[in-house]
């Protein structure tokens, strides 16, 4: 896609707008971590919870959700859907307990709440778990996925022009910290809602309207597998063929249907299912538990109270300390799972519904069906348009990076190195620990980017990602939930609740590694699942 002067234009306004940003919080930033980390925790509702809804907006997520709906379909997005019902926990109950507790980090609670070494050790764990690997994972996926719309939409290598992108949020995330975060977390999140409302408009009047897009993908249903069968059989009767007038006959066939496979999308009965059917199979039974519709009553009965982020989620939680008060904390939430669940997905699962019919099979494409979103913004955009569109991936991107960047090197300054290596108190004064804090804070940051950088280029599902990511922490929210209200939840619980779940994560991922080279065929990163059990 060739972008026009007023494309580049746009971008170059953008990236000069997050610049001037940086520059201008530069020093009131540098002052103390409690302006690095939490913009001094004077933030009006508006801003944070603006600020959540556009920090969980990243480059991966259409691409995420455009996976799903081309793959098992719409239902298939109630693996995070299901995350309201613990984000209702956090507007009602958590925000306001978080606000109150005046803690730089989360992890700084559970040497408020417990005591001892096993404290102590858990602060550590937790720190190596989510400050390293679990952004990591996060922020790999999330260059991955840049890199992956960087390619389709600009023509351009892979990773050159992620490497760009990268260095300029990591530039003003050293300038200004937090607060470089939250003002840029305004525009970018009007940006990105404009740019993809705008696309999912252009997509459906592309294809013809909302009516013909859904008429023609239930017109399409089971057609595409009804193919495929139809062509393993006439290429078994073609190697059985004996006759040469017969073998011709069958030939011409069989390169008719592929030619018509080619041309017919890939839509199934669970395509715009928004709950998969009950499946005739009992209860008690294998088809019953390997079906859409097990996978989620386990979405919705099981994973949104076991996850990690169920009192809340570590760079949310940052959040909500960062606001000016409890009400303000609690006013913050509620606009974020309003906009996060309720507006802001709909227009990419309009758009990836529209790519199934423009775009209709990307198995032999190099990103795979996470192509399908911006193929759509290369094929439909024009000029002005395009340079929107590029700014709001730009701006997500942007948005996600820095926040984690941010998060973790919190993590990293306030529950490792003031903790255990340099406490305040080894200090002449206050300002100077704190200006000393901020210093750290900022090579931390630009070491944690080199690392993300690298985890990336080794992962290619997002979507695989994902799952991982919940699985490693699969087992510690219930704990999470309960360490503020049961005095017998101890630090060991935690201990042992998210080392389990890393532990059999990671277990999962080696059998899935065996399995795949066993089989002659390359490992990637989160790619294949592990099967277990007797086929």
């Amino acid at each position: 896609m060739i972008l026009s002067v007023l494309d580049w234009t746009i971008i170059g306004a953008y990236i000069a707008f997050s610049m001037g940003v940086g520059i201008f919080f530069y020093k009131r930033a540098a002052g103390s971590t409690s302006e690095f980390f939490m913009a001094g925790r004077t933030l009006p509702w508006w801003v944070v919870g603006t600020s959540m809804v556009a920090t969980t907006f990243a480059a991966d997520t259409p691409l995420a959700v455009t996976e799903f709906v081309r793959g098992p379909g719409i239902w298939q997005n109630w693996f995070w859907w299901n995350q309201l019902l613990a984000g209702l926990l956090g507007v009602f109950l958590f925000s306001r307990l978080w606000r109150r507790a005046e803690v730089l980090t989360d992890n700084e609670l559970i040497e408020v709440r417990y005591s001892g070494k096993a404290a102590a050790g858990l602060r550590l764990f937790k720190v190596g778990f989510f400050a390293v690997m679990y952004n990591f994972i996060v922020m790999g996926w999330v260059i991955n996925a840049m890199a992956s719309i960087a390619a389709v939409m600009l023509d351009v290598d892979k990773w050159a022009a992620v490497w760009i992108c990268v260095a300029i949020a990591l530039t003003y995330s050293l300038l200004s910290g937090f607060w470089g975060v939250v003002v840029t977390d305004l525009v970018q999140f009007v940006i990105a809602m404009v740019g993809s409302i705008a696309l999912a408009i252009i997509a459906v009047n592309y294809v013809g309207g909302m009516d013909v897009l859904l008429e023609k993908l239930r017109g399409f249903t089971g057609e595409h597998a009804s193919l495929e069968i139809g062509i393993q059989k006439v290429t078994s009767q073609l190697a059985a063929a004996s006759d040469s007038l017969r073998t011709t006959e069958l030939s011409a066939t069989l390169e008719g249907m592929k030619q018509q496979l080619s041309q017919t999308p890939i839509v199934h009965e669970n395509t715009l299912s928004f709950i998969p059917p009950v499946p005739e199979a009992g209860f008690f039974t294998i088809a019953f538990w390997e079906s859409p519709f097990s996978q989620f009553l386990v979405y919705m009965t099981i994973l949104w109270w076991s996850m990690y982020n169920t009192d809340g989620g570590g760079y949310i939680i940052q959040r909500m300390g960062s606001a000016k008060d409890e009400r303000h904390a609690l006013a913050a939430t509620l606009w974020y799972q309003t906009a996060h669940y309720a507006l802001r997905v709909w227009p990419w699962i309009v758009v990836a519904l529209a790519s199934i019919v423009m775009f209709t099979d990307l198995g032999g494409h190099e990103l795979g069906t996470k192509a399908a979103y911006p193929l759509v913004m290369r094929e439909l955009l024009g000029s002005g348009m395009r340079g929107i569109l590029v700014v709001s991936f730009l701006a997500a991107f942007m948005s996600t990076i820095d926040t984690h960047l941010n998060w973790a090197a919190s993590y990293i300054i306030n529950d490792v190195y003031k903790r255990f290596f340099r406490p305040e108190a080894t200090f002449k004064n206050h300002a100077t620990a704190q200006r000393h804090y901020v210093v750290i804070s900022k090579i931390a940051t630009v070491v944690l980017m080199l690392m993300a950088a690298y985890i990336a280029m080794q992962m290619q599902s997002i979507e695989k990602a994902w799952k991982f990511m919940a699985s490693m922490g699969a087992g510690i929210g219930l704990v999470l939930i309960l360490r503020w209200f049961w005095w017998r939840i101890n630090a060991w619980t935690e201990i042992t609740a998210l080392g389990t779940s890393l532990l059999l994560a990671i277990v999962f991922e080696i059998v899935a590694y065996y399995q795949t080279v066993s089989a002659g065929m390359a490992y990637e990163l989160f790619g294949p699942d592990p099967v277990l059990g007797l086929p």
